[in-house]
């Protein structure tokens, strides 16, 4: 009895890790704020904040980069994942001849939580 009531005790304390791993760093107030978001609009947040992608991506015009509605066009079409091109592990499928431009911005992308890369490919997508 007294096996199974330890044995019981350190399978709930390893399942508790996990989550509480997972916001470790993290502030509280912005762990509750992200999980009220839309994935859209922690995406957008995103975008416009610490992704810094703003600088060179606007919604229908492009600058720097292409248009947000042309990558998602294009990643729409070709159901390819923005998510893997910003952890710099898929091809550059909407303007290649910006890829060394893009890479700079790799630093930034590559190492957002998975969490917040699938945000930010809902955010385009939706255009």
């Amino acid at each position: 009895m007294k096996k199974l009531l330890l044995l019981s005790l350190i399978g709930f304390l390893f399942s508790c890790k996990k989550e509480s791993g997972e916001n470790f760093g993290k502030p509280s107030a912005e762990i509750a704020e992200n999980a009220s978001l839309k994935p859209e609009e922690l995406g957008k947040e995103i975008f416009e904040g610490k992704g810094v992608c703003y600088t060179c991506h606007k919604s229908e015009t492009k600058t720097v980069g292409p248009s947000i509605k042309e990558i998602a066009k294009i990643y729409k079409e070709k159901g390819a994942s923005i998510s893997e091109f910003l952890k710099e592990k898929g091809e550059p499928i909407v303007d290649p001849s910006q890829y060394a431009t893009m890479k700079t911005n790799f630093a930034v992308t590559k190492n957002l939580p998975e969490e917040e890369l699938k945000a930010l490919e809902a955010y385009i997508l939706s255009f």
